[in-house]
């Protein structure tokens, strides 16, 4: 069976929230650090440029926003999977500053969300298919991780490691 959260080796010390909150922050100070005309562009055939990493980061908000909604919502929920690679086929042309506008909108609302929330929630189980049962928590230290791995790949795109 998969991980429950293939990106927890990505976690760091923060606090949870204070790791989200600070995610688009981070974002736009990377891109910012990279020329204008690289945002666009593919690092390597098959690779994601860095617009469409922040595409990609926004879509998953949107993914992550209803994953919380429903777990909180709903007793004994099932996640839907989606296809990461078919919802990047409308990437190309999107700026990268629209992207991370869309994404630091929707991860305010999310932390809005689970500073609501917890610590009450902090427990409550749903269901993903592919990773089995797993809490609200889960979800918030998988949307953590995704944003440090694709951190990451930003900073490596910038030219300052990772």
């Amino acid at each position: 069976m998969p991980e429950i959260n293939p990106y927890a080796r990505f976690l760091d010390q923060r606090p949870l929230l204070d790791s989200l909150s600070a995610t688009p922050v981070e974002l736009e100070s990377i891109l910012q650090t990279i020329p204008p005309e690289q945002l666009s562009a593919s690092p390597a055939p098959g690779k994601w440029s860095p617009a469409e990493i922040v595409c990609h980061l926004a879509d998953c908000e949107i993914a992550f926003a209803f994953r919380l909604r429903q777990t909180l919502a709903e007793d004994h929920h099932i996640l839907q999977p989606f296809d990461q690679d078919s919802w990047a086929a409308t990437y190309k042309g999107i700026p990268a500053d629209q992207a991370l506008a869309t994404f630091t909108s929707l991860r305010q609302w999310n932390l809005l969300l689970a500073h609501t929330a917890l610590p009450a929630a902090a427990d409550k189980p749903v269901t993903h298919p592919e990773r089995g049962t797993m809490t609200f928590t889960t979800i918030l230290e998988t949307m953590a991780g995704h944003d440090i791995n694709h951190l990451r790949q930003l900073q490596t795109l910038a030219g300052f490691g990772g």
